[in-house]
């Protein structure tokens, strides 16, 4: 594994050799803004583009956070009065063109386009953060794609078992490091979902119904953050999985068993779930394109 600062189409090599994200933020970043000028020295397509978050860091999740998915799940968003969160376990992390894996049995693969929050410095004790723009505990953001497995989360009532299959955490394909134009402007992003070239998801961050300052500050007095954890702060509609409350109300009048295999049924039905050979294409930028997170392009294997 190595370091290095994308430029063009190419990429600058750098002398810092630290094997974690949390040490590149803290040591190997002053490196990489003094070298972002320089020549590249390797060619992109010579390069495997690994997870820029790595396999040690958190990875911690908001749930719900568009009022448009609310409400496709089946959910009220004017109900939402409380931060939902849950974990994937960090091994599920890959990185923007490596495979995903479909498990065997797992029938209802889906998608979910977020902005990751990579933290720049540690949160041992509890932080307060105001404001619109991104905290400065925010060192960059990155590309992340949820991947669920339905008809595990949602039977099961597993969010951590569904999401946390080996190669369910696209996150890439760079880390784009926050500066103050970032920093203001992050509710202009637009996240974007592609499904084989057919646009999925489109939405703007600004939807997003918990910001990251009151979500840091909430999860900083729940538990303890480091330089380099990622925060996934939820997806827009346009997702496979689509619950309306009619269909939620269809199948409360059925028994458990009955209930969820008539709950995969319909969601199968639908024909929007990913199967092996399909391309996702998860992308982040601003309308002008001045800020612009990157590509994550990634296909779906048999496990």
């Amino acid at each position: 594994m190595r370091w290095g600062v994308i430029s063009n189409d190419g990429i600058v090599e750098l002398k810092f050799t630290g094997e974690s994200t949390g040490a590149f933020l803290v040591d190997g970043l002053e490196e990489a803004r003094e070298r972002r000028e320089a020549i590249p020295t390797v060619r992109l397509e010579h390069v495997e583009l690994l997870s820029p978050v790595t396999a040690n860091q958190q990875v911690i999740c908001q749930a719900k956070n568009y009022r448009e998915h609310a409400r496709e799940t089946g959910s009220d968003p004017g109900a939402q009065t409380f931060n939902m969160f849950f974990r994937k376990a960090s091994s599920c992390l890959c990185g923007a063109t490596h495979e995903v894996v479909r498990p065997p049995g797992v029938r209802l693969l889906d998608y979910e386009v977020e902005l990751g929050l990579v933290l720049a410095y540690p949160l041992e004790e509890p932080a307060g953060f105001e404001g619109p723009g991104l905290p400065d505990v925010v060192g960059a953001l990155v590309v992340h794609n949820d991947v669920s497995a339905r008809d595990i989360q949602m039977p099961q009532s597993q969010f951590y078992k569904g999401k946390s299959f080996r190669t369910f955490g696209p996150t890439g394909p760079y880390l784009t490091w926050v500066d103050e134009d970032v920093r203001t402007r992050w509710p202009e992003l637009r996240l974007q979902m592609r499904v084989n070239g057919e646009l999925r998801q489109d939405a703007l961050c600004a939807d997003m119904i918990f910001k990251p300052a009151e979500t840091i500050t909430e999860l900083s007095h729940l538990q303890s953050l480091k330089a380099g954890d990622l925060i996934a702060t939820g997806t827009p509609s346009g997702v496979a999985m689509q619950n309306p409350a009619e269909q939620q109300a269809l199948l409360a009048a059925l028994e458990p068993v009955e209930r969820w295999s008539t709950f995969i049924e319909l969601q199968q039905a639908s024909g929007r779930y990913l199967e092996p050979g399909d391309e996702m294409e998860a992308r982040i930028q601003t309308e002008d394109g001045e800020i612009d997170l990157g590509v994550l392009r990634n296909r779906v294997a048999v496990g």
